[in-house]
């Protein structure tokens, strides 16, 4: 299954128009984007809540990582790099943790709010090995930027 990101960019689009809290769109997003696409085992936000710690935010799938800190996991690299995360194999990345043993490949991007300061990550993890792209990281960054970044 390909994913339509013009669809569901433009779906999220009428969705969120208007709505400013966070959880509301993070809630809305997650959901939106966990269902277009049968790679998408767990999807969800890790929202900052103190210098240097996430905490989870709206997801859909199984149980998350309640805490994690910066200089853990893939979240963590996301979040203290402000770059995006693309991890084909997450047994092969230095610190991972495993919230869930399915988890075989990885895509945290960082969520920046309207000044650019990092606010959340959003997480997607594939219980198939190197189940994301390029393509998946662009589209879903333009996705967040786009509802994020209109928030003031």
């Amino acid at each position: 299954m390909t994913i339509d990101y013009d669809t569901l960019a433009n779906t999220i689009a009428a969705l969120t128009e208007g709505e400013t809290d966070d959880v509301a769109l993070m809630a809305t997003i997650a959901c939106e984007v966990h269902h277009s696409d049968a790679r998408f085992d767990w999807t969800g936000f890790y929202r900052v809540t103190e210098p240097g710690l996430l905490k989870i935010g709206p997801y859909q799938g199984g149980h998350g990582c309640l805490v994690i800190p910066f200089d853990r996991g893939v979240c963590g690299a996301a979040a203290r790099t402000g770059e995006v995360q693309l991890v084909a194999d997450v047994d092969a990345f230095p610190g991972h943790i495993a919230c869930a043993s399915s988890t075989r490949s990885e895509l945290v991007l960082p969520v920046r709010n309207a000044t650019g300061e990092v606010v959340a990550v959003f997480d997607i993890d594939s219980d198939q090995p190197d189940a994301f792209d390029e393509i998946d990281a662009s589209a879903l960054d333009s996705i967040l930027s786009s509802v994020f970044a209109r928030q003031v």
